[in-house]
């Protein structure tokens, strides 16, 4: 959910002096300065940091953007996921099904909501949960938990499906604007990051719930204030996760223009395809049918034979900020051993996680930078074998 600039759990640098990001997050910036310049002194005349009008007209507004009925702003992205899980009031120690490779707070937020982690492998075409797999899973789970990866949403109706009526929540850090049939969510709850390097991205941490239903957007904004519809009344044990008003200022600035920020991120992806097809060595990303993708990274695989991490040192020398997501699935990082999984558990997580290398994409990078980050990338294919 989530992470570092550039994604969640990014090891990409910035390029360095002259060089490319791997997101150019001072570019964005630019584009949206005098309207936040004046929000954050509507703010600061106001006195109200916490919640308020800015944050009630940011969820409203994000609310119609993703076509839900309800929006509560949460603190972070990780929260977020959290919240939504709790607010389902499911039985406590039940496993939810969700995908090894993922950013490790998916993994967190259902440990931190008092739920076991259910991991399962990926398709191999498009690294979004499998089906198959969490069919497997699902007897004797309590949820189902697909991770919308990289810009594009998990296969919704084969999940709901195989769901059969457990609840579904959907962790949509990384699908603002995404659509998969013309719709954007299909669980019962979603919950997104607006961490900075997110297509929407804040000022710092902040995150948000989705929903149709009321009943659940009411438990999320009663348990993410301390389980207080009143001050010092306190209905049920909540915890402090709330969006402040300053991160809904720079929001609200940014989803104005994040449907053409989306138009550009894809028209930058078909050029990368275009730069990059039919190259030796290299896999490029693939869109599950049915999806509208957005582009959040542009995760290309270096094929065994050649050194991913060669590749990637050789990229940051010429001044290429690319990046790794995720370098390690979270059923091998430590603090997720107990789960009792061993290297080859799922092959195609670990498989990703030695191929993957996402390169820079962003909605105001040029043509001109493209070329020259496909350049540097097949220099590096020609000299990086393994």
């Amino acid at each position: 959910m989530s992470g570092r600039t550039g994604g969640a759990g990014s090891t990409g640098g910035t390029g360095g002096t002259g060089g490319i990001p791997l997101v150019d997050l001072a570019a964005a910036h630019a584009e949206i300065a005098a309207e936040v310049r004046a929000g954050f002194e509507r703010v600061l005349a106001s006195g109200g940091y916490v919640k308020g009008p800015e944050v009630a007209g940011f969820e409203r507004e994000y609310a119609g953007f993703t076509g839900t009925r309800h929006c509560v702003g949460a603190a972070n992205g990780t929260d977020a996921l959290e919240l939504a899980l709790r607010a389902l009031d499911l039985p406590p120690g039940g496993g939810v099904v969700l995908p090894a490779n993922t950013f490790v707070a998916t993994a967190e937020a259902v440990l931190r909501a008092g739920l076991h982690p259910v991991l399962v492998d990926a398709d191999p075409a498009h690294l979004l949960i499998d089906p198959a797999r969490a069919a497997d899973a699902l007897p004797g789970a309590v949820a189902l938990l697909p991770v919308h990866l990289n810009g594009q949403l998990a296969p919704m109706g084969p999940l709901l499906e195989l769901a059969d009526g457990r609840p579904v929540v959907e962790d949509a850090a990384q699908s603002q604007g995404a659509r998969q049939h013309g719709r954007g969510t299909y669980g019962r709850i979603a919950a997104t990051s607006f961490y900075p390097g997110k297509n929407l991205g804040g000022y710092g941490d902040a995150g948000a719930v989705l929903t149709d239903n009321a009943e659940l957007a009411d438990a999320v904004r009663l348990i993410g204030d301390h389980g207080a519809r009143e001050k010092y009344t306190h209905e049920r044990l909540g915890f402090n996760s709330r969006m402040d008003a300053l991160q809904a200022v720079v929001l609200r600035a940014k989803l104005r223009r994040l449907p053409a920020w989306n138009a550009a991120r894809r028209a930058a992806a078909a050029r990368y395809d275009a730069l990059l097809g039919g190259v030796d060595g290299l896999a490029l990303p693939r869109t599950a049918p049915g999806n509208e993708h957005v582009w959040h990274l542009y995760a290309v695989r270096i094929a065994p034979g050649r050194d991913r991490d060669a590749v990637l040192a050789a990229l940051h020398a010429a001044g290429i900020g690319a990046g790794v997501h995720y370098p390690v699935p979270v059923h091998l990082q430590p603090a997720f051993r107990f789960l009792g999984h061993r290297e080859g558990a799922f092959p195609t997580a670990e498989r990703a996680a030695r191929e993957l290398l996402t390169l820079p994409l962003y909605p105001q990078m040029t043509e001109a930078q493209q070329v020259r980050v496909a350049e540097a990338l097949l220099a590096a294919l020609r000299t990086a074998h393994a």
